[in-house]
């Protein structure tokens, strides 16, 4: 067997990949003999090409062909035309193998100098690189060694690669060239591409579950004039012909809500959020979440939909358990109901019937986590939540929701009819992450002010993700909301769930990074 490519990464297995590029000399030196190779290609007149068109991608060659032993093929005589890139290339004198790769599969060529069309045509072939991308036709058989392929008849080049494909495994990779890069990590890395493709069936088992559900789907500003819906810091911007201050939105609830006093009964909107924080294996600064409100319903109904959705989406990706940060889920149980208080109070039983004492609160606070950073303007519910992050979130494995949040954290929240100092909020937690939020809506339009002016005030006093007063939204709700309850579950952080990644940045094709 004769290796005539010019990279020193040709391979010929379907060895798995790492992103580790090669130096800096060797990566320049291949570039410039692909470079000379694509100048000869541009003097024959047949540089990137737009005249190829694939019949069959290689996912349906195996799944029409794989029952199909060599007589069978042989009878069929299936004629095919593929497209593929190039990841690994075998020359044996006068015949040669390559394998190449498409969106949905791989699939071996089998190229004979004599069946293409003789020397002029067969030896340039032999010269192509990794990455290169090309097209195909010919008949499917099976080789010697069993192997489903592709006798090919024709074969051109439709996009010469230019740069080295990353070296054969090494026992290392470069995590952050995978991010930074995720057109190379997608094509050497199939984990890489089957999390994106999970991905997009769970946003699409999402949008189907609400739709069955009479859930119309809408669109809502991002660029807002007012910041709302959720405690965050805004990324901001100016409009030069308006000569106006505008904010990417955290959040379209309440756009959303205005519908609701509309008349749409039931809405949900698959959005875009950005918020002006910090990045961690949770937190990235534009995120996907979906929003769902629905009248005359509340936080108990949302509840009921919402585990709904995951368990639907966890059947639609035939899922009856998923394993995320060393925690099996069981995603066939009916998920768990807890209040807040009585979960911190399970850790601290002196604490009982004391949720409102700011005072005790403030110094259990002080002694669980000593690095804490109180404002001036928290009250009692703001330490309990406190103990709540410390003391029991982490250690909520299975899905779990946690109800009856104070009304000094949940400004949009319903209060609950029997209890003035909680809401009817609900929060899911699954292996110790955040993955919904949701309440019945606040619809008194007198008791929604009062909770916008503390937030302008802590705003005031240096509360950088405390949000303001939005007067037309208060207009909105003096003609009249209906009650409801609405959700908002973070997309990303579900698709890491049910893939089982660590970071955020798994689940998002180009997740934001510093500049190189």
């Amino acid at each position: 067997m004769t290796d005539t490519t010019l990279d020193s990464n040709t391979t010929e297995t379907n060895e798995p990949v790492a992103l580790t590029q090669p130096t800096v000399q060797q990566d320049s030196e291949q570039i410039r003999v692909r470079r000379e190779k694509l100048s000869r290609i541009r003097d024959a007149g047949l540089a990137y090409p737009n005249t190829w068109r694939p019949d069959h991608s290689t996912g349906d060659i195996h799944a029409n062909h794989a029952e199909h032993d060599t007589e069978r093929l042989a009878e069929l005589s299936h004629k095919v035309r593929v497209a593929g890139r190039i990841m690994a290339h075998r020359v044996m004198g006068k015949s040669s193998f390559i394998k190449i790769q498409d969106g949905s599969d791989q699939i071996q060529l089998f190229l004979n100098r004599d069946e293409i069309g003789g020397a002029e045509i067969y030896n340039p072939t032999k010269k192509w690189d990794l990455g290169d991308i090309v097209g195909a036709e010919g008949v499917v058989f099976r080789t010697k060694t069993d192997e489903l392929s592709v006798r090919v008849s024709s074969i051109e080049m439709v996009s010469k690669c230019l740069r080295p494909l990353p070296e054969k495994w090494h026992g290392l990779s470069d995590i952050e060239t995978r991010y930074r890069q995720r057109y190379v990590d997608l094509m050497v890395t199939p984990e890489s591409r089957q999390t994106f493709k999970t991905r997009s069936k769970v946003i699409s088992l999402l949008r189907s579950g609400l739709e069955n559900r009479d859930f119309i789907e809408v669109e809502t500003p991002m660029l807002q004039s007012q910041p709302g819906g959720a405690a965050a810091r805004p990324f901001t911007t100016h409009h030069n012909a308006l000569d106006m201050q505008l904010f990417l939105r955290i959040a379209p609830e309440l756009y959303l809500k205005r519908l609701l006093v509309g008349g749409f009964e039931r809405v949900f909107e698959i959005n875009r959020n950005f918020r002006n924080e910090g990045l961690d294996a949770t937190h990235n600064p534009e995120f996907t979440m979906v929003e769902f409100y629905q009248a005359y319903a509340d936080f108990t109904d949302a509840m009921d939909t919402t585990e709904a959705l995951i368990r639907n989406i966890a059947t639609g990706l035939n899922l009856s358990e998923a394993v995320w940060e060393g925690v099996t889920i069981d995603l066939t149980q009916p998920f768990k109901r807890l209040r807040m208080d009585e979960s911190v109070f399970e850790k601290r039983p002196d604490l009982r019937g004391h949720a409102n004492d700011k005072a005790l609160l403030a110094t259990v606070c002080l002694q669980e986590i000593p690095d804490i950073k109180p404002l001036i303007t928290w009250k009692a519910g703001h330490y309990l939540l406190a103990l709540f992050e410390a003391l029991v979130e982490p250690e909520l494995s299975q899905p779990t929701f946690i109800t009856h949040y104070p009304v000094d954290v949940s400004p949009l929240a319903r209060r609950n009819n029997e209890e003035e100092t909680v809401t009817d909020r609900f929060e899911l937690f699954i292996a110790g992450r955040e993955i919904a939020n949701g309440f019945s809506e606040l619809n008194d339009p007198d008791d929604q002010r009062g909770r916008f002016v503390a937030q302008a005030q802590a705003k005031a006093a240096g509360d950088a993700e405390a949000t303001g007063v939005d007067e037309d939204y208060l207009r909105a709700l003096e003609f009249g909301m209906p009650p409801a309850a609405g959700v908002g579950i973070g997309v990303d952080r579900l698709v890491m769930m049910l893939t089982g990644q660590h970071s955020i940045r798994d689940v998002l094709l180009f997740p934001h990074m510093r500049p190189e």
